[in-house]
Formats: structure tokens, sequence, C-alpha cells
């Protein structure tokens, strides 16, 4: 399968794509800063300078032609501004939704947060700013028609994986190595599960495979 990820040099897509492609599969990170280009080559994946701000729906479906899936798993980052929250975390989604759509990708994951649905609409706090930026691209992925999973992770940590998670639409708050949550989105897309379903997903007893298939 042919895989490209948003946001190719973060921690969660530089581990995705090193698990796709020790299992044969063909990762492609788009990142927007081209010396973060042997980062991604080093894990497998092919490396695509593409800026989700600066970009539009033809050029980003030109990135996606011949793709099996897309992987939105995109973020301005810590101490970004309110204002780029919005731009990358939600408009960049929603830009590679429409992207895949027209480029004729059926399949789209998107890497989102638990309790996103829960900000401050009156808030301009950075926080609630971002947890609105990713309830307003989850809202605008689930109106596409496509073959989409919103998995929302708990907090992220740089443990070592587990491989034993805890999902459902809501879960109690918790944390989960970012190298159990690109496992997930690993597994979600070479076995087709939890198709057009929204989750919350953190550390927790039962295995990976196990866990989807009960969604």
């Amino acid at each position: 399968m042919r895989i490209v990820i948003a946001g190719g040099h973060g921690s969660i897509a530089l581990l995705l794509s090193s698990q796709l492609a020790t299992l044969g599969h063909n990762p492609v990170g788009l990142i927007r800063n081209a010396a973060h280009a042997a980062d991604v080559r080093a894990t497998g994946a092919e490396p695509v300078v593409l800026d989700l701000e600066h970009s539009d729906v033809p050029t980003l479906a030109l990135a996606l032609a011949g793709a099996d899936a897309v992987v939105f798993a995109a973020g301005a980052g810590p101490g970004s501004s309110a204002e780029r929250k919005l731009t990358v975390d939600r408009d960049g989604a929603i830009l590679l939704a429409d992207a895949a759509l027209e480029a004729g990708v059926p399949r789209i994951v998107v890497v989102s947060s638990i309790g996103a649905d829960g900000f401050d609409p009156e808030s301009d706090d950075v926080f609630q700013v971002y947890l609105r930026a990713k309830s307003e691209a989850d809202a605008a992925v689930r109106a596409r028609d496509l073959d989409w999973t919103i998995v929302r992770p708990g907090a992220l940590t740089d443990d070592g994986p587990t491989g034993l998670v805890t999902v459902g639409e809501s879960v109690d708050r918790g944390s989960i190595p970012r190298a159990d949550v690109a496992a997930v989105v690993t597994r979600l897309l070479l076995d087709g599960s939890a198709m057009r379903r929204q989750f919350e997903v953190t550390s927790g007893g039962t295995p990976i495979s196990a866990a989807l298939a009960s969604l």
C-alpha cells in the first residue's frame, strides 16, 4: 500500500512510517522543511516537500495521486500560536480530506485528541483553541464521503510501546506512548478496521488488534 502521511516529520509519523516500511508498504511523508527529508528517508519513507499552510486542493491532490490511504498526523506543535492551531490542526486536516476526495483516495485516518469536543468556545486560551481546531477538523472529515477513522489519543509520551490499549467512544483520561498510537494507525490501515468510527484511546490491557475489532 502507498500511504501518504501529512506531518511526515512528526514523532508519530516517523514511527508510523517505520512500521509501514518494515511491513513492506510504501509510506510517503509530507514535510514543509526540506532539511527534514533525511530523517523521513531513514524510516523507509519517501519525503515530499509540501507546506499544508501554503497549498491548495489541486496541488495537494497531485501529491496524493496513486495513494491507497492518507493519514493526518500534522500539528502546529508546542509553543505555536492559537492562529496556527487553526491553520494547521484544523484547516490542514480539512485540506487533506478534500484533496483525498479529488485524488480518488478512499481512506483517511486522522490523529486527533482526546476530549476534543469539550473545548470552551468562549476561551482564547491556546489549548482550548487547539481542542476547538481538532473538534472542527474531525467534524469536517466526518462530513466527507471518505472511509474515515478518527483516532483521539490521550496524553502522548515517549515511553516504549506496550501493544496494549483501552478504546471507546469516550474513555477515562490517561496517557499513551506515541509508538502505540502509530501501531493503532498501522492496524487501522492494514486491517480496514473501525471504518467511519471515531474513538478515544489510552494505554490499557487489551491488545491493539482485539481492541480495534471491538469497536
